[in-house]
């Protein structure tokens, strides 16, 4: 660990400390401008995997994209906490039998309407921090 009570976390880490959170955030572009989204997700084989709307703009715009997926979990009181930052590559999931799978995932969309379309981001690159609690 770092003085700072900063500590670099490995891959393995990460990816254990983003499965115990139910939200996180997709960064992606929509008309050449970045644009972040919360949602809900899992993890499924070491995949983040979330709902959307097939026809709306999430959905269009992570087609086949690279994107930043990013959670955490952070405690004002104490100052502390974790923040995990996975950059890969995001694709709809069309195989039926995939999709009936992923359904049995307990992947509820929070949002409103019909989310039955599934993305995937297969981590390329993933990072990850915990903030110590200051001592004194």
């Amino acid at each position: 660990m770092h003085p700072d009570g900063l500590e670099e976390l490995p891959a393995a880490e990460c990816l254990r400390l983003m499965a115990t959170v139910p939200v996180g955030r997709v960064a992606y572009t929509r008309q050449a401008m970045p644009a972040v989204e919360p949602v809900n997700f899992a993890l499924d084989s070491g995949m983040i995997v979330f709902r959307t709307d097939r026809g709306g703009k999430l959905a269009a715009a992570v087609r086949r994209a690279v994107v930043a997926f990013q959670a955490d979990e952070l405690d004002p009181v104490t100052r502390s906490g974790w923040s995990v930052t996975v950059v890969g590559l995001s694709e709809e999931v069309t195989v039926p039998g995939e999709i009936a799978r992923l359904r049995r995932l307990s992947l509820e969309a929070w949002a409103p309407g019909n989310r039955d379309h599934f993305i995937r981001v297969t981590p390329e690159v993933v990072t990850g921090r915990r903030l110590h609690p200051a001592r004194g």
